[in-house]
């Protein structure tokens, strides 16, 4: 691996994840459909890329799988571990099933209880800890000191950036006229792969140079954004990050290769309010009829609602990161769009 990812090694792992993982569609927003619901209807054509088609129900399968993929028979045998409130967690069980190995998984205690059971489901063994995102990753190594496990971390690996790379380089190839996309920001997976692969497409002339990629994320767990503006890299405390209903955005800390490749190839980061996420909510429940889980709605109420600190551009595509919706607030975002219509 160099320094950093390359168009090449992202073209790998798109190789080698297919079959496993989905070709996600990317679904244009019908201005029409916004109008019945008396949502905000932008300037420009909006498009979601919806990851919550995957077998998991989010992105996450994409880098799991191929990490997993990549070791060693002797290190499949051992098994592998990972530290995951929840997304990351389903990928890596799914992976390892797939790949004959045994998962053991370190999540927080107030993980939802939708993603602990799928992951369960899928035969990874579960250990909790506190809320904290550092809690788990201590435990994980551990765990790996003591019974020799391959650590599978959520984001901070080449090979995990290279697997999300994938879903950008998609949107490359069904949207060429994109000119600005929208990735959630956590741990920094998916918005430094997926900005890594546009950029690099966009350098080996596959779409206009111009094109932008930036990070969404609550402002209540803003530390991307301070480090990215601050340019140095910051971690906020648990009990800060926690408070956001984007249960899968409260990592408190970038990774150190994420954070390099977001310095490198992301052009801003907005954050958003948790009524805007609830809002977001509300339209692609409504508007697409795609269900998404909070953390994955940050991207459209960044386009719906913070339109002034975007670029001005005709095309936009947004990444719905998962769907893995806790059913009780699935009901309570229904129940409102009834009362309202």
């Amino acid at each position: 691996m160099s320094e950093f990812v390359t168009l090449e090694e992202i073209r790998a792992a798109k190789e080698r994840i297919a079959g496993v993982a989905v070709r996600t569609p990317l679904y244009r927003v019908e201005r029409a459909r916004l109008r019945m619901g008396r949502f905000p209807e932008p300037e420009f054509d909006l498009y979601i890329k919806a990851e919550s088609e995957q077998p998991i129900g989010s992105f996450k399968l994409r880098g799991a799988y191929n990490m997993v993929a990549q070791l060693s028979p002797e290190e499949l045998r051992r098994g592998v571990i990972t530290y995951s409130s929840g997304n990351h967690a389903q990928g890596v069980a799914y992976a390892a099933r797939a790949l004959g190995a045994k998962a053991v998984i370190v999540m927080p205690g107030n993980a939802p209880e939708v993603k602990k059971a799928a992951t369960r489901a899928l035969g990874a063994e579960i250990v909790e800890v506190g809320p904290a995102s550092s809690e788990r990753r201590l435990k994980a190594e551990e765990l790996v000191a003591k019974f020799g496990y391959a650590m599978i971390p959520p984001y901070d690996a080449p090979q995990i950036i290279a697997g999300q790379a994938t879903c950008g380089l998609e949107i490359v190839e069904q949207l060429p006229g994109v000119e600005l996309v929208i990735s959630p920001v956590s741990g920094g997976g998916l918005l430094s792969g997926t900005a890594t692969s546009v950029k690099l497409a966009a350098q080996a002339g596959l779409l206009s140079a111009g094109v932008q990629v930036w990070g969404a994320e609550p402002e209540l767990a803003a530390d991307a954004k301070e480090s990215f503006y601050s340019k140095t890299l910051v971690e906020w405390p648990a009990a800060k990050t926690t408070r956001t209903i984007g249960d899968g955005l409260r990592t408190q800390s970038m990774g150190v290769l994420n954070f390099a490749h977001v310095m490198q190839f992301v052009d801003g980061i907005v954050t958003v309010s948790e009524d805007e996420i609830l809002a977001a909510m509300r339209v692609m429940l409504s508007a697409t009829k795609l269900v998404p889980e909070p953390s994955g709605a940050v991207t459209l109420a960044a386009a719906l609602f913070h339109t002034e600190e975007l670029p001005k551009v005709r095309k936009v595509a947004v990444i719905l990161s998962g769907g893995n919706l806790e059913p009780e607030l699935r009901r309570q975002l229904e129940g409102e769009l009834v009362a309202k219509a």
